[in-house]
């Protein structure tokens, strides 16, 4: 009896147990709650700002009192009849930019936008159209393609197109519908390529608290997230394909020793 007792007892300890390591490996920002106000101070207050990089789409509208003076800088797609005989809206031209990091302007021909904010890529551009008008102008640049791709251990991998061109890495894996219970969150893998088109992979312990001040937080246009699935995910499916494979076997066998007995009984 007093073994039966010793031996539940340490079942309920070993559950127990393995029920705290769970948590600790599943919990976001583990010891958030330590975090001190002076932590929070020290931070670089640097609000986070896109800059441009090669292959991304950008529209550019310029903007003035006299519109007609600024209509030879604002490129856009003619209207089209559609398929119910009604006229679509012209809509601003998209440029590209090349692998040099730049686009080719109205008038202005050829500029270099690489690693510029969206700022920066204003005050250039209205700082370049000055001569040309008679005020200064309003310059208003956007990204089309800021896109961020969610792969691996999440409920709905997918690329998604980011509105105001700013997302974290915990807002990405939100609009995937977060991680399974099977990804690792000590080791997320953001896949980045530079200006340069250098490709670098990021390691990131979304347990660790301090993850919010890392400069990788927020994500750039056109990042990869990947969540590599934990140890008991690979064993489970190990386990399957051995499973798989063990009955596939076990049929063949039934198969052939089916077939020598019936023709044995000939």
């Amino acid at each position: 009896m007093i073994r039966s007792i010793r031996f539940f007892i340490l079942c309920l300890l070993t559950i127990g147990w393995a029920g705290c390591r769970s948590s600790q490996n599943v919990a976001y920002l583990q010891g958030a709650d330590t975090l001190s106000a002076q932590a929070y101070a020290q931070q670089e207050a640097i609000l986070y700002d896109a800059r441009i990089l090669p292959k991304d789409l950008l529209t550019i509208s310029i903007s003035a009192t006299d519109p007609e003076s600024v209509h030879p800088f604002n490129l856009t797609v003619p209207a089209h009849t559609t398929g119910l005989g009604t006229y679509s809206q012209p809509q601003l031209q998209t440029y590209l930019v090349d692998n040099n990091g730049q686009i080719n302007f109205p008038v202005l021909g050829m500029l270099d936008l690489k690693g510029l904010t969206k700022r920066q890529a204003e005050q250039k551009i209205g700082g370049l159209l000055t001569p040309y008008l008679k005020e200064n102008p309003v310059v208003t640049v956007s990204f089309v393609n800021y896109k961020i791709s969610v792969i691996g251990e999440v409920l709905r991998p997918n690329t998604f197109t980011v509105s105001n061109e700013k997302i974290s890495v915990f807002e990405a894996l939100a609009m995937a519908g977060d991680m399974t219970i099977y990804g690792k969150r000590d080791n997320v893998k953001i896949i980045r390529e530079d200006a340069e088109g250098r490709k670098i992979i990021i390691p990131m312990n979304l347990n660790d608290r301090n993850i919010i001040f890392s400069p990788y937080y927020y994500l750039q246009q056109n990042d990869v997230i990947y969540v590599e699935p934990n140890t008991v995910k690979a064993q489970n499916a190990q386990v399957g394909a051995m499973t798989s494979l063990w009955i596939s076997g076990a049929s063949i066998l039934i198969s052939v020793a089916s077939l020598v007995v019936n023709i044995l009984k000939r």
